[in-house]
């Protein structure tokens, strides 16, 4: 197996992101990783090449530059290049901790989408608080800002998928991320693709669900549009360093009593922050292109690197894209016959 890593990309590059091949090579000795970015950089953080490839390059994809533009106009990027090697079978797949919009154009436009697929989905892994799973798949979470009825749809289908072969989670329940649960709610596009999931009898829809139940374990997979889910993950991990700060700060100035209290809750506080931690997951999957496509958060260490890359290894190694083109040809054409049998039906 072979895993092409950008690794100029991220706030950390290259640093955190070879410190994090390194490991994630030791859990992985099937795996080999070609880098992609400046050598003279990434050597000063490797001295041990085992089951490491450095492609040279000389252009990188900045977080500031306009992604379309810099994946048409830097083809000799870090970035680029890895993709590449994926699209001409030299690679199985690609991760980066670099400039979102720009993997996303990468993903479409050089590896190109699953046939039937019109949007891709970008798909990650929150925790569940309560409920019969530990965590919960979500998408888009970025990679589209507006979608159709028919995207949300397409979603699902992705997601249910996901969420059953990848996270082993039997029949998921899937739910529609609205402004409340009844029926009717949400605009137009949002009451239209309630009822593309409700007719659907190959999925176990669960009706709508509003964001403060998310981690509550209402569902195992949550439709958005790529601009609700992006703003709802980022709020959601803000909200917990705030809490997590928020209590310190009240541990810090309440005294000494407060003090050996927080002292005494300390191993408490540290499995909370360890179950809100989605990072621990891996990165975020880019669903519906022709090889797996897996984005790390951009402030990522070199341990969250190495989880990232991880599920990327257990994403290849269950032919999970592969997979996933035949389950969702073989869906729409089930979508395609029912509909073909409607009026036969009625008549």
């Amino acid at each position: 197996m072979k895993i092409a890593v950008d690794a100029m990309g991220g706030d950390n590059a290259p640093e955190q992101i070879v410190k994090g091949v390194a490991a994630a090579r030791e859990a992985l000795p099937d795996v080999e990783f070609i880098l992609y970015g400046k050598k003279d950089e990434i050597t000063k953080y490797m001295d041990d090449f085992r089951n490491v490839q450095i492609v040279h390059t000389d252009e990188v994809i900045t977080m500031e530059d306009e992604p379309v533009r810099a994946v048409r106009r830097k083809k000799q990027s870090s970035m680029v290049l890895a993709a590449q090697a994926v699209k001409e079978g030299n690679a199985d797949a690609i991760f980066s901790a670099g400039n979102t919009g720009a993997l996303l154009a990468a993903g479409l436009f050089v590896i190109g989408r699953i046939k039937g697929v019109d949007r891709p989905g970008m798909t990650t892994t929150l925790p569940s608080l309560q409920g019969p799973h530990d965590n919960f798949t979500m998408l888009d979470v970025g990679a589209n800002a507006e979608s159709k009825a028919k995207n949300l749809h397409d979603f699902a289908i992705l997601g249910n998928f996901y969420s059953a072969n990848v996270m082993h989670i039997t029949n998921p329940r899937i739910a529609l991320l609205n402004n409340g649960t009844e029926y009717d709610k949400g605009d137009r596009v949002h009451k239209e693709a309630y009822q593309l999931l409700n007719d659907d009898s190959s999925l176990n829809f669960v009706g709508n669900v509003e964001s403060r139940e998310l981690l509550n374990g209402a569902a195992d997979v949550v439709v958005t549009d790529g601009f609700t889910g992006n703003a709802v993950l980022k709020n959601t991990e803000g909200t917990a360093l705030s809490m997590l700060k928020l209590v310190k700060n009240t541990i810090l100035n309440s005294g000494v009593k407060g003090k050996m209290g927080g002292l005494l809750l300390k191993s408490a506080f540290s499995q909370i922050k360890d179950q809100m931690d989605y990072s621990k997951h891996g990165g975020a999957v880019l669903l519906g292109v022709k090889a797996p496509v897996v984005k790390a958060h951009g402030s990522s260490n070199a341990n969250q690197v190495k989880n990232a890359l991880i599920q990327v290894h257990e994403i290849v190694d269950s032919k999970l894209v592969k997979n996933l083109a035949e389950y969702f040809d073989m869906h729409v054409k089930c979508i395609q016959q029912d509909e073909v049998d409607k009026p036969r039906k009625n008549n």
